[in-house]
C-alpha cells in the first residue's frame, strides 16, 4: 500500500448558514425559551405543532 489517497478540494465559494435576528423567543404564550439563530421556526421543540410525515406506499383498505 504505497499509494496515497487524496481528497478533492472544494472549489468555489462556501455559503454561510442562514441566520435570523438575535434574541428570538418561542411564540407560545408564557414560554421564555430562547431560539437558536439558525432555527427558522417560530416555536421551540416543546410547543411546536405536531407534524406527521408523508407516508408512502399502499393504503390498507378499510373493512
Amino acid at each position: 500500500m504505497s499509494e496515497i489517497m487524496r481528497g478533492n478540494r472544494i472549489k468555489g465559494k462556501l455559503r454561510a448558514p442562514k441566520a435570523h435576528e438575535d434574541e428570538r423567543r418561542c411564540a407560545h404564550k408564557g414560554c421564555s425559551t430562547l431560539l437558536s439563530r439558525y432555527n427558522n421556526r417560530e416555536y421551540c421543540y416543546a410547543h411546536a405543532p405536531t407534524k406527521f410525515p408523508r407516508l408512502r406506499g399502499r393504503v390498507a383498505p378499510e373493512s
